[in-house]
């Protein structure tokens, strides 16, 4: 009988789907066990090989799971809102609602085809407004919370409120803007309710404020920092620029030293671990205050101007020369003198079009401008020139930094450039030697109250002078920044906020989904406002609570919309959430996907509880995987769910790459002829290109025309054979401009392109789709092929000529039950040597499986159907229990095989077999006998035999008889189980 895969893979999708073979239930007596994948954004493109690699992975562990005996939940869905599917609606005009759901279908047809077990009962999509209305429901919590420091968590406003209405917030410790001013409980009664609700946004755990972001123009929207890539968006590669908006920011910045500690209590890979706590970035030091100095002759500027810096090394003050700002500072404008007002402006201008990644990288480029103002040194009272530098972030610290160049080396270059005289604050100085550890940071500069001191000593000291005089204090600090949550799209999650008098009002929870309108166009409006500003519906009335056209809302000041309605119809947020908003809280979803009243039952979250296996790509490290954490100790705060740590265990697999393909060409100007000819070279003679074309030209009109550089091009790999041999017509076809193109080939026509192994990626033609992969060869050899690739965590290339090898081990296995005959398993006593194949075998996948070492249990697998073909073995007892093994790697061989033995149940509902190291232990040894240290011959002998008996044993052999020729050995050393050695 002939292994089918196709009608067998076909056969069991179908039977799993119909009997729901994998659903999880929220109550079980066995053990539970969560094994997640990061969900996937459903791309036009649809899958590539590169994409399964994970879900093949993390599907083995929850198949095997399964076999040992856990409910497991292994859900899947879909991060269905985001940037493409809009740039494709503005090109299209087709509604991003209707490429999605497409885009869905195919990947749903491709997720099914490799035979994954996930419990589709419980998809989500993060642009159902059945599932967007508990992200936009958590929106509001963290709107109506704040973060209280003497409790280390976040509790409800309405706290913080009457703590304001009993004693102020003189005493109040807690998370919230730097420049709250300080009040009674007197006053908070005495302000307006616009001046509290102003007052509240200042400590929300959400908030509005004016924040510096990536700006895409040609987008039209905010970018994150893990958007851009090498200064332009990572989708369109267009430019980015720094500006100035009013966003929705998440105070994630709240919970930085909780995100730091909870690495200690995860079982997380360290390289990300690392990511985040080099994100976070913890420092301590000190906050120092420097007055910018008031010079009425030169520049009337406000005396009362402050200017705060963080620093590390407050020991390092008496050697400050000068103070750099960021060009984005507040100051910035207020303190720059008339004379250096245009040299300023032109150079704020040029960084904001140069991305905060680009800034902090280039470290050799220096640049910057003098403000022209001075600030006053806290102790020595002398002047310090203010400048500002792109070095500078304003988003890290406090956006300035105090310039010490005799101790820091890009402070020291920028003096240098710019001609900064630099103090020589080493003379007459005593210090200790310890102070001179670090010798090329670590300096105690000429002051009477830090000479003898060494570093910790000496900083101590310096920030007990700047409390005694007003400026500073000793400060912990976070680079973590909080999170711009506003984005300027349209296929996003709709804030539920309307304004009231320019104040953002929640939406009450009950009346929740707030839906997405629809808009004629998905641009931004004329007059710069997002997508949404083009819904003629898009106004919230109070009193009827839903949404309702523009129209309604009361115009009162000469015709334009008055911000505060007569008849209670207020302006919704013309903003939408970013693409992290959905995917901070779907694990949890997935534990109670479909309950209408609530985010999830307490019953479903205490169940399930945590992530324990997430598996998923590194790239989401400072993204996607941060704020999620952020979002779980929120709601871990409001007692939602029973783990601050939503995922115990996180593996990053690596990535499968593609092999790209080339060509090589230049381009011969002929101004006889007013064109332009190509002429494509082969990867051999790229490096004599110039004389090979000229030969190659020979004596036609092209002779001398003008070449232009050797450029290099991608080539779609299906247009290249496995001997690396160009389609040279296929080609012509695929890229017109070379119709008439000249290609220099071998001598029988022939043209070989270059190959190079790099990211798989549509942009770079060298995708292999899966679809085409399973119907040569089947989902199941496509599964061992990417495990059998490499260890899951590391890069790999893929060679579809590779993937002939599993599948050839499919057919052997297919032949240990099959043959021309028919079925030709039978209940008979199986052999010694099957069953110490067998369980060796399962000794081996247990062990590889639970370490994540999946590439070697393909091998075992071959290893052992090799040995069994060898043996002849047909015994149930050994191919049984050697199906399960397989199953999970190869689930529809598994699975028809299983049935062949009369199994009216799934596979996936079989025990795990037992090791039983009976079967592997060896009961002989077969002992090298060594003469003088040389071995001469090998004996099997018992392993339980006695040191005497071996020796007596050993000494009769004929062969030892010949070695000795008669002698009488000296010695005999017998090691039982290792090694007999004569002397003599």
């Amino acid at each position: 009988m002939k292994y089918d895969f196709n009608t067998i893979e076909q056969k069991w999708q179908d039977y799993w789907a119909k009997n729901q073979t994998f659903k999880a239930e929220n109550n079980s007596d066995k053990p539970k066990y969560y094994v997640l994948d990061m969900f996937p954004y459903p791309s036009g493109a649809g899958l590539h090989v590169g994409h399964p690699l994970g879900y093949i992975a993390s599907d083995i562990y929850a198949r095997y799971k399964r076999h040992q005996g856990f409910n497991v939940l292994h859900p899947q869905g879909y991060d269905s809102f985001g940037l493409p599917a809009e740039q494709y609606a503005i090109q299209t005009g087709q509604h991003p609602a209707i490429t999605t759901e497409e885009n869905i279908k195919t990947y749903r047809r491709q997720l099914d085809q490799i035979g994954f077990s996930f419990d589709w009962s419980r998809e989500v999509r993060t642009s159902d407004p059945k599932y967007y209305k508990w992200t936009q429901w958590i929106f509001i919590q963290l709107f109506n919370s704040w973060y209280n420091k003497a409790h280390d968590k976040a509790e409800n406003i309405s706290e913080l409120i009457n703590i304001f209405e009993s004693e102020g917030n003189i005493t109040v410790k807690a998370a919230c803007d730097d420049n709250v001013p300080l009040f009674t409980a007197k006053d908070w009664k005495a302000f307006s309710s616009e001046e509290q609700q102003r007052i509240l946004l200042q400590y929300r755990l959400t908030y509005l404020a004016e924040t510096e972001v990536n700006w895409c123009p040609a987008l039209g929207t905010v970018l994150a920092n893990d958007e851009i890539v090498n200064g332009v968006s990572e989708r369109g590669g267009h430019p980015v620029i720094r500006k100035k908006m009013t966003q929705w920011s998440m105070r994630i910045s709240a919970y930085a030293e909780r995100l730091l500690q909870g690495l200690e209590t995860i079982d997380w890979t360290d390289s990300l671990k690392e990511s985040q706590r080099n994100w976070i970035g913890k420092s301590v030091g000190a906050s120092v205050t420097f007055n910018v100095i008031p010079n009425a002759t030169r520049h009337p500027i406000n005396g009362s101007h402050k200017i705060a810096v963080f620093t590390t090394r407050p020991d390092t003050i008496f050697g400050v020369s000068f103070m750099t700002l960021a060009p984005e500072h507040e100051l910035v404008s207020q303190i720059t003198t008339p004379e250096q007002k245009v040299e300023v402006e032109a150079y704020i201008e040029a960084t904001a079009k140069r991305s905060e990644r680009d800034r902090m990288a280039d470290v050799k480029t220096i640049t910057g401008v003098f403000t022209g103002a001075y600030a006053e040194h806290p102790f020595t009272k002398e002047p310090i020139p203010i400048w500002i530098g792109d070095y500078v972030l304003a988003g890290y610290g406090t956006g300035a930094v105090m310039s010490v160049p005799c101790g820091d080396q890009r402070d020291y270059d920028f003096a240098k450039h710019f001609n900064i005289p630099i103090p020589n604050i080493f003379k007459d100085i005593d210090i200790s030697e310890e102070a001179f550890a670090d010798k090329e940071r670590t300096i105690i500069a000429n002051s009477g109250f830090l000479n003898g001191l060494n570093f910790k000593e000496a900083t101590r000291k310096v920030i007990e002078e700047l409390e005694k005089i007003g400026h500073g204090e000793g400060k912990i600090n976070y680079r973590l920044r909080d999170a711009v949550f506003s984005r300027q799209r349209y296929w996003g999650e709709p804030f539920p906020v309307y304004y009231v008098n320019g104040m953002p009002q929640m939406i009450d929870e009950q009346y929740l989904p707030l839906t997405l309108p629809e808009v004629e166009k998905y641009l931004p409006t004329e007059t710069g406002e997002p997508p949404l500003g083009n819904a003629t519906f898009w106004s919230w009335d109070t009193k009827n609570n839903k949404v309702v056209s523009n129209d309604l809302i009361i115009s009162t000041k000469g015709g334009a919309p008055d911000m505060e309605s007569h008849n209670g119809v207020y302006p919704l947020e013309l903003n939408t959430m970013p693409g992290w908003a959905g995917s901070s809280q779907y694990f949890n979803r997935y534990m109670d996907p479909h309950n209408e009243q609530e985010i999830f039952s307490q019953e479903a979250v205490n169940y399930w509880r945590q992530v324990d296996l997430y598996i998923g790509g590194s790239e989401h490290a400072t993204g996607h995987l941060l704020y999620s954490r952020f979002w779980q100790k929120f709601m871990f705060d409001l007692g939602l769910v029973p783990h601050d740590e939503y995922a115990k265990k996180l593996i990053n697999q690596g990535m499968i790459l593609g092999t790209s393909a080339f060509v090589h060409y230049t381009i011969i100007s002929s101004p006889e002829l007013n064109q332009k000819f190509y002429v494509a070279i082969q990867e051999k003679d790229v490096v004599n290109y110039k004389e090979i074309v000229e030969k190659h030209l020979g004596d036609t009109n092209l002779k001398d025309a003008k070449f232009l550089d050797l450029y290099e091009m991608h080539v779609d790999v299906s247009l290249v054979n496995a001997s690396d041999e160009l389609d040279i017509e296929a080609f012509k076809i695929w890229r017109p401009e070379f119709k008439n193109a000249d290609f220099i080939t071998e001598e029988d026509g022939t043209f070989k392109v270059k190959r190079d192994v790099e990211k798989m990626s549509k942009s770079k033609y060298n995708v292999v789709n899966p679809d085409e992969i399973c119907e040569q060869y089947g989902a199941d050899s496509l599964r061992l092929y990417e495990m059998f690739l490499g260890p899951l965590e590391q890069y790999k290339p893929w060679n579809t000529a590779g993937i002939s090898g599993v599948h050839s081990f499919l057919k052997k296995l297919w032949k240990l039950y099959f043959d021309d005959q028919g079925f030709k398993v039978k209940d008979r006593e199986p052999s010694k040597a099957s069953l110490k194949t067998l369980h060796k075998t399962i000794k081996k996948v247990q062990e590889d499986i639970e370490n994540f070492s999946f590439n070697t249990t393909v091998s075992t697998f071959m290893i052992a159907v090799n040995e069994l073909t060898a043996q002849k073995c047909n015994s149930k007892d050994i191919l049984e229990p050697l199906l399960i093994l397989i199953s999970p790697y190869a689930p529809h061989i598994a699975e028809e095989l299983w049935e062949a033995l009369s199994h009216k149940e799934s596979i996936s509902t079989a025990l795990f077999p037992k090791f039983d190291e009976s079967h592997v232990m060896e009961s002989t040894k077969n002992y090298p006998i060594s003469f003088n240290g040389k071995m001469r011959f090998t004996m099997e002998l018992p392993l339980d035999m006695s040191k005497e008996a071996i020796e007596e044993v050993v000494l009769a052999n004929e062969k030892t008889q010949e070695q000795l020729n008669g002698r009488t050995p000296k010695k005999v050393i017998v090691v039982p189980g290792k090694i007999v050695n004569i002397v003599g």
